[in-house]
């Protein structure tokens, strides 16, 4: 994120504190993952592409955030190699459902 000019206030937090920070964000418990931000009134979940919360803060949609659930092998900060894990990011709607915002393919 640094590198995209973002600007970083990393807070590690408990077990607790992070999960009140999740069911106050507003987002379905099943788009959860091991991450949460906020970024300009978003919540942005989980290991979700740069170019994606450019995309988001571009755009502005009415919504809650964005997310990339679980954990996919190849999603920033997930590289291992070669291997890509196909996902996608959800753009949570601010009733709290989901559409896919963008798809990543597997290898």
């Amino acid at each position: 994120m640094p590198e995209a000019g973002f600007t970083v206030n990393v807070q590690n937090v408990s077990g607790d504190t992070l999960n009140a920070a999740k069911e106050a964000s507003g987002l379905p418990g099943d788009l959860w993952a091991c991450h949460t931000a906020s970024v300009s009134g978003y919540t942005v979940e989980g290991h979700v592409p740069v170019s994606e919360i450019t995309r988001l803060l571009n755009e502005r949609p009415a919504a809650l955030g964005i997310a990339t659930p679980g954990m996919p092998t190849g999603s920033p900060g997930m590289e291992n190699g070669d291997e890509l894990e196909a996902y996608d990011v959800m753009l949570v709607n601010l009733d709290g459902g989901a559409e896919v915002y963008a798809s990543y393919p597997g290898s």
